[in-house]
């Protein structure tokens, strides 16, 4: 069995003044980028079955922008993926059930992409070096695990199948 992990990080935020940082809404690149980055999902599938989201407002913005084209998604927020490590967010994935086989996680950096490095078997070649290079807003890398479960997914295991940004898909 194959499970499928995909890591999208929030799309640009907004940096006003006097805002908290838990509180920062999307910048209209991000409310943009979202849906862009949705829609990319969809065409180069599997759907997730479930959707891990940070409790920031930002993630929460992308999550309801995105959301609406991935078609029926359960979602859990999961305020431990604010500000989180990788091994934090590695916890949450490990405490998602076995019938979900594909889990989307919207969080934030440096988090997502020290996972993101954690995780792939190998240097993930030229997705790989573009995620060393930047993992920025509203990206998506997609990884593919050989486990029947969340709870046995261990570091150097996946293979990065895909990593697309916005910029590459010639969008804001």
């Amino acid at each position: 069995m194959t499970k499928t992990l995909i890591l999208f990080r929030h799309a640009k935020s907004s940096w006003k003044e006097n805002v908290a940082d838990h509180e920062r809404p999307l910048a209209e690149r991000g409310r943009k980028a979202a849906p862009v980055m949705a829609r990319w999902l969809v065409a180069r599938g599997p759907g997730p079955a479930l959707a891990l989201v940070s409790t920031a407002r930002r993630t929460q913005e992308t999550w309801s922008l995105a959301a609406p084209l991935l078609g029926k998604v359960g979602k859990r927020d999961v305020a431990g993926l604010y500000e989180a490590t990788a091994g934090r967010i590695l916890d949450a994935i490990r405490s998602v059930e076995p019938s979900a086989d594909t889990l989307l996680v919207i969080g934030h950096n440096p988090g997502l992409e020290d996972l993101a490095r954690r995780l792939m078997r190998d240097d993930g070649g030229d997705a790989g070096r573009r995620i060393a290079r930047k993992f920025p807003t509203a990206a998506v890398a997609i990884l593919s695990l050989p486990v029947e479960g969340w709870t046995e997914v261990e570091p150097g295991t996946a293979a990065l199948e895909d990593f697309m940004t916005p910029t590459m898909l010639k969008e804001p």
